[in-house]
């Protein structure tokens, strides 16, 4: 992170990866009891992975240092090398995590562009390849919730929940890359086991939206987590006392989830006010998380230029494409941050800001 980040006045939109432990997760890390987790004796740990299973109706979770390792580990777990899977075209696992699932795993990401980010059944069919022993095999299916490059598009609830019959009808684990389930959760008004019940496994994030500065966890079977750990020893995951860390995790999972509507309703604010300056074009209405991604082809400038020049006025946030800007919203940045993120805005391409009120 850059040093003019660390400053109060810089309204940081780049993601809600950016968040800075509360005081009271800071209390907990110098506090937290610990051991070894390799041998299972980290006790914070373990109260964090034990939380975690039961907010998930699952019968285990494990801790990870990244999301990205957590959805390796359940791509490894489910999936021999050699075999498919299948997920959205702009996928996490797919763009985003170093081609992990290739060079690690061994599989063939097998995607499809779907609506908005969200995969239906009739989309995801055609892609299962058929029982010959010269192709490929699917063997998994990976749906994400909330969609990142989507503009944090949320699954219609019956939508997942036939991906996973039908995909179970057809003897097919699916994974859910869930790293901002909880921000789905308060959008859709059901709860993360709810939402994830019939999923075979499930990754979320403590480091974004909840606000832990570090750390993902895995939930699923006994079974499964079981297998898990082998896989995340392998891949270097193995930690000692990592209940330092877990301490803010189990604040984070706590609490975080009460305030995550506030960063929708300031997300939407800001949609609201990006749409009336000229040469940018979003649909407020399809904000429905804190993740906005909006067209800036109007304006005659590029992303890049847009950022840096914002990035000037304290304002920092991130190209999405060749015409389109990211902005995630996140605790760390209130009403008043919006505000201010929106003038620079309007001021770096020439428009005057609209008075809306609050």
């Amino acid at each position: 992170m850059s040093a003019a980040a660390d400053s109060p006045s810089v309204v940081d939109l780049r993601s809600d990866t950016v968040t800075r432990p509360t005081p009271a997760m800071r209390r907990a890390m110098a506090e937290a009891e610990v051991g070894d987790d390799v041998y299972a004796e980290d006790p914070t740990l373990n109260r964090l992975q034990t939380r975690a299973a039961e907010i998930f109706g699952r019968e285990a979770a494990l801790f990870f240092p990244s999301g990205s390792m957590a959805n390796l580990t359940a791509i490894k777990t489910w999936a021999r090398p050699g075999t498919e899977v299948i997920c959205e075209a702009q996928a996490h696992i797919y763009l985003y995590e170093m081609a992990s699932v290739a060079a690690i795993a061994g599989c063939m990401p097998n995607t499809v562009p779907a609506p908005s980010g969200i995969l239906t059944w009739n989309l995801i069919e055609p892609l299962i390849r058929p029982q010959i022993y010269y192709r490929a095999q699917t063997a998994l299916i990976e749906l994400e919730n909330s969609h990142n490059m989507h503009g944090g598009t949320l699954y219609p609830p019956a939508v997942a929940e036939e991906i996973c019959d039908q995909a179970h009808a057809a003897g097919l684990p699916v994974h859910l890359d869930g790293a901002r389930i909880f921000n789905a959760s308060v959008a859709l008004g059901r709860s993360v086991a709810d939402l994830t019940k019939k999923f075979d496994s499930v990754m979320f994030c403590l480091s974004k939206g909840l606000g832990a500065p570090v750390g993902s966890m895995l939930v699923g079977s006994r079974d499964f987590i079981d297998r898990a750990r082998v896989t995340r020893k392998l891949l270097g995951g193995g930690m000692r006392q990592a209940g330092v860390l877990a301490a803010a995790g189990l604040i984070a999972l706590e609490e975080s989830p009460k305030t995550l509507h506030r960063d929708h309703e300031n997300a939407r604010h800001l949609a609201e006010g990006l749409a009336q300056i000229p040469g940018i074009a979003i649909d407020p209405k399809k904000v429905v998380t804190n993740i906005l991604i909006f067209d800036v082809s109007g304006t005659g400038r590029s992303p890049a230029d847009i950022c840096a020049a914002l990035a000037k006025q304290n304002v920092l946030c991130s190209p999405a494409g060749k015409l389109t800007i990211r902005m995630v919203t996140h605790y760390d940045v209130d009403r008043a941050g919006i505000d201010r993120a929106l003038a620079a805005v309007a001021s770096v391409l020439g428009a005057r800001a609209a008075s809306r009120p609050s």
